[in-house]
């Protein structure tokens, strides 16, 4: 008899996201498209709405779950983007998608862009902002869009500097989600439309603060009022510079061997959704981890 703690295995509950209920017998995989020229990782490579179309079918054809589409680099530093350019970027693709079969997400964190994101058919909106933004929660109140909700300290002009102090890096990305899902719940969002980011490089200026979140990942997310489960945990580690740190690498396009090994410490950890530039080798990877997951359960 295996002495494999099964609670490594528990899946979380099913997400309302718009058109869509996705369920989490495995982990899923979100294809990033970023539709901009400053991306850190692909920057410029999809401004073009045909190319950006493309990239979509080649990540669907990988396997992609869903489809995050950002018309706003995050990256540090970044500088923000006017309101009219992003609709610009991101509306007419959606309008292009809203008849894919998986759900698409929205990268934003101006309540006009979800809304019209929304309106173009979008099915989630993920915020790094935490829907924090005044607007934000009512432009997303009266729909059934999902809901991803990012922890961030600071903004990605100055998030990575000065040196991001925790006591408890862990406790208080928890507190600060839990926080923000007691906001939404108690502004009459149902629980089952959302989910949580820890935020992965957003404000964790050292490799101690990120290490830390993916180790104890399943301890960063907050339960559901009813205490029934905890929500499901969005993964976004993709490319970026804690992989490179670790791994000598200094180019976005050199990590994504680390990336994989990311996402699957990150399924192994409880994370429901993993954000990826390489979808099907992320893809690949997390079907090797379900695998074992379930010649564990069968043992």
């Amino acid at each position: 008899m295996s002495n494999t703690d099964f609670s490594l295995f528990q899946e979380p509950e099913p997400l309302q996201c718009g058109r869509f209920t996705l369920t989490f017998e495995r982990p899923r995989v979100m294809g990033i498209l970023n539709v901009t020229p400053d991306s850190f990782s692909d920057g410029g490579r999809y401004v073009a709405r045909d190319a950006a179309l493309r990239q979509v079918e080649q990540m669907l054809d990988e396997g992609a779950d869903l489809i995050d589409i950002g018309g706003e680099s995050t990256r540090p530093g970044a500088p923000p983007v006017p309101l009219e350019q992003e609709l610009e970027r991101v509306v007419p693709i959606v309008e292009a998608l809203r008849g894919v079969d998986v759900p698409l997400s929205i990268d934003t964190y101006k309540p006009a862009v979800m809304r019209a994101a929304l309106a173009a058919g979008a099915d989630l909106i993920n915020d790094i902002w935490g829907f924090r933004q005044p607007g934000a929660i009512d432009a997303v109140r009266d729909s059934r869009c999902g809901l991803c909700v990012m922890h961030m300290l600071g903004e990605p002009q100055t998030m990575q500097r000065g040196e991001p102090a925790y006591d408890d890096v862990v406790a208080e990305v928890r507190a600060f989600l839990q926080a923000r899902v007691d906001v939404l719940t108690g502004e009459g969002i149902d629980q089952a439309r959302i989910s949580v980011d820890p935020g992965f490089g957003f404000g964790k200026a050292t490799l101690e603060h990120n290490y830390a979140l993916l180790a104890h990942l399943r301890e960063t997310a907050p339960l559901a009022p009813d205490g029934a489960r905890p929500f499901p945990i969005l993964a976004g580690m993709s490319r970026k510079s804690m992989l490179g740190i670790v791994t000598g690498r200094d180019t976005p396009e050199e990590r994504v061997a680390a990336s994989l090994a990311a996402a699957v410490c990150a399924a192994e950890r409880g994370a429901a959704i993993v954000r990826a530039h390489d979808v099907r080798q992320t893809v690949d990877a997390l079907k090797i981890w379900a695998a074992v997951r379930d010649a564990a359960r069968s043992s």
